[in-house]
Protein backbone atom coordinates (compact mmCIF):
# COMPACT_ATOMS: atom_id res chain seq x y z
CA UNK A 1 0.00 0.00 0.00
CA UNK A 2 2.61 2.44 0.63
CA UNK A 3 6.08 1.98 -0.80
CA UNK A 4 9.14 4.01 -0.07
CA UNK A 5 10.23 6.66 -2.93
CA UNK A 6 13.29 6.89 -4.31
CA UNK A 7 13.30 10.30 -4.35
CA UNK A 8 14.13 10.17 -0.80
CA UNK A 9 16.90 8.03 -0.67
CA UNK A 10 20.21 8.51 -0.65
CA UNK A 11 22.02 7.90 -3.62
CA UNK A 12 25.72 7.95 -5.04
CA UNK A 13 27.19 11.19 -4.03
CA UNK A 14 28.10 12.87 -7.29
CA UNK A 15 29.51 16.49 -7.20
CA UNK A 16 27.58 18.91 -9.46
CA UNK A 17 28.75 19.31 -13.13
CA UNK A 18 31.00 22.20 -13.26
CA UNK A 19 30.51 23.62 -16.81
CA UNK A 20 33.66 23.10 -18.83
CA UNK A 21 34.82 26.35 -21.00
CA UNK A 22 35.98 26.04 -24.23
CA UNK A 23 37.81 28.99 -25.93
CA UNK A 24 36.11 29.65 -29.55
CA UNK A 25 38.13 28.79 -32.03
CA UNK A 26 39.53 31.90 -33.90
CA UNK A 27 40.31 31.59 -37.45
CA UNK A 28 43.73 30.86 -38.69
CA UNK A 29 45.62 33.28 -40.72
CA UNK A 30 49.13 34.15 -41.75
CA UNK A 31 49.07 37.05 -40.01
CA UNK A 32 47.73 35.81 -37.09
CA UNK A 33 44.63 35.66 -35.07
CA UNK A 34 41.51 38.17 -36.42
CA UNK A 35 39.98 39.70 -33.49
CA UNK A 36 35.88 40.09 -33.81
CA UNK A 37 34.36 42.84 -34.87
CA UNK A 38 33.51 45.70 -32.03
CA UNK A 39 30.27 47.99 -32.19
CA UNK A 40 30.89 51.34 -33.56
CA UNK A 41 31.00 53.59 -30.00
CA UNK A 42 28.78 56.93 -29.95
CA UNK A 43 29.91 60.12 -31.09
CA UNK A 44 32.07 62.32 -28.30
CA UNK A 45 30.31 65.30 -27.69
CA UNK A 46 31.99 68.75 -26.01
CA UNK A 47 29.24 70.47 -24.69
CA UNK A 48 28.56 74.32 -24.97
CA UNK A 49 30.16 75.14 -21.82
CA UNK A 50 33.68 73.29 -23.04
CA UNK A 51 36.37 75.16 -23.68
CA UNK A 52 39.62 73.17 -24.75
CA UNK A 53 42.72 74.90 -25.67
CA UNK A 54 44.73 72.26 -27.22
CA UNK A 55 44.33 70.02 -30.37
CA UNK A 56 41.97 66.76 -30.06
CA UNK A 57 42.57 63.56 -32.19
CA UNK A 58 40.00 60.60 -32.89
CA UNK A 59 39.50 57.70 -34.80
CA UNK A 60 36.02 57.80 -33.98
CA UNK A 61 33.15 60.64 -34.55
CA UNK A 62 32.64 63.57 -32.43
CA UNK A 63 30.25 66.40 -32.11
CA UNK A 64 31.94 69.95 -30.84
CA UNK A 65 29.27 72.39 -29.01
CA UNK A 66 32.15 74.37 -27.50
CA UNK A 67 35.23 76.03 -27.97
CA UNK A 68 38.25 74.79 -29.33
CA UNK A 69 41.40 76.52 -29.76
CA UNK A 70 43.61 74.42 -31.51
CA UNK A 71 43.68 71.26 -34.39
CA UNK A 72 40.70 69.07 -34.57
CA UNK A 73 41.42 65.42 -36.62
CA UNK A 74 38.72 63.10 -36.99
CA UNK A 75 36.77 60.55 -38.41
CA UNK A 76 33.27 62.26 -38.57
CA UNK A 77 33.21 65.95 -37.40
CA UNK A 78 30.45 68.19 -36.65
CA UNK A 79 30.74 71.48 -35.67
CA UNK A 80 27.85 72.53 -33.91
CA UNK A 81 25.70 75.79 -34.34
CA UNK A 82 27.08 77.09 -30.80
CA UNK A 83 31.01 75.52 -31.54
CA UNK A 84 33.20 78.32 -31.90
CA UNK A 85 36.68 76.33 -33.70
CA UNK A 86 39.85 78.30 -34.11
CA UNK A 87 42.50 75.64 -35.93
CA UNK A 88 42.70 73.23 -38.39
CA UNK A 89 39.81 70.45 -39.36
CA UNK A 90 41.29 67.01 -40.70
CA UNK A 91 38.73 64.59 -41.04
CA UNK A 92 36.85 62.14 -43.63
CA UNK A 93 33.48 63.75 -43.32
CA UNK A 94 32.77 67.13 -41.94
CA UNK A 95 29.52 69.10 -41.40
CA UNK A 96 29.51 72.70 -39.84
CA UNK A 97 26.67 74.65 -38.39
CA UNK A 98 28.97 76.62 -36.48
CA UNK A 99 32.00 79.43 -36.77
CA UNK A 100 35.60 78.03 -37.71
CA UNK A 101 38.29 80.32 -38.22
CA UNK A 102 41.29 78.03 -40.11
CA UNK A 103 41.94 75.47 -42.93
CA UNK A 104 39.07 72.82 -43.60
CA UNK A 105 40.64 69.31 -45.24
CA UNK A 106 37.66 66.38 -45.47
CA UNK A 107 36.92 64.06 -48.02
CA UNK A 108 33.20 65.27 -47.75
CA UNK A 109 32.44 68.68 -46.65
CA UNK A 110 29.09 70.25 -45.31
CA UNK A 111 28.52 73.92 -44.71
CA UNK A 112 24.94 74.28 -43.79
CA UNK A 113 23.19 77.80 -43.65
CA UNK A 114 24.35 78.01 -40.36
CA UNK A 115 27.99 77.89 -41.27
CA UNK A 116 30.41 80.84 -40.37
CA UNK A 117 34.21 79.44 -42.23
CA UNK A 118 37.26 81.69 -42.11
CA UNK A 119 39.33 79.86 -44.17
CA UNK A 120 40.93 77.63 -47.11
CA UNK A 121 38.60 74.36 -47.41
CA UNK A 122 40.49 72.07 -48.85
CA UNK A 123 37.57 68.56 -50.10
CA UNK A 124 37.05 65.57 -52.86
CA UNK A 125 33.67 66.72 -52.86
CA UNK A 126 31.85 69.81 -51.15
CA UNK A 127 28.54 71.16 -50.47
CA UNK A 128 27.49 74.97 -49.11
CA UNK A 129 23.72 75.55 -48.21
CA UNK A 130 22.34 79.05 -49.36
CA UNK A 131 22.92 81.30 -46.37
CA UNK A 132 25.96 79.91 -45.00
CA UNK A 133 28.77 82.83 -44.87
CA UNK A 134 32.48 81.81 -46.24
CA UNK A 135 35.58 83.68 -46.79
CA UNK A 136 38.51 81.91 -48.34
CA UNK A 137 39.39 79.74 -50.97
CA UNK A 138 37.80 76.36 -52.48
CA UNK A 139 40.54 73.80 -53.75
CA UNK A 140 38.84 70.38 -54.65
CA UNK A 141 41.98 67.63 -54.33
CA UNK A 142 41.83 63.56 -55.30
CA UNK A 143 42.78 63.07 -51.53
CA UNK A 144 42.50 65.84 -49.43
CA UNK A 145 43.94 64.18 -46.44
CA UNK A 146 46.77 62.69 -47.98
CA UNK A 147 50.32 63.95 -46.41
CA UNK A 148 50.32 66.87 -44.18
CA UNK A 149 49.06 70.60 -43.95
CA UNK A 150 50.36 72.06 -47.36
CA UNK A 151 52.43 74.09 -46.84
CA UNK A 152 52.08 77.80 -46.87
CA UNK A 153 54.26 80.20 -49.41
CA UNK A 154 56.89 82.68 -48.32
CA UNK A 155 55.98 86.08 -48.81
CA UNK A 156 58.56 87.40 -51.62
CA UNK A 157 61.87 88.81 -50.27
CA UNK A 158 62.56 92.67 -51.07
CA UNK A 159 65.25 93.57 -54.00
CA UNK A 160 68.76 94.71 -52.26
CA UNK A 161 70.68 97.13 -54.45
CA UNK A 162 74.41 95.90 -54.81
Amino acid sequence: MFSKSKIHEPGPKVAPETPKYEAPAAPASEFGAASAPRAKPPASVLSSDLTIVGNVKTTGDIQVEGVIEGDIRAHLLTVGESATIRGELVADDIIINGRVVGRVRGLKVRLTATARVEGDIIHKTIAIESGAHFEGSVQRQEDPLAGGPTPKLAPPEPKTEA
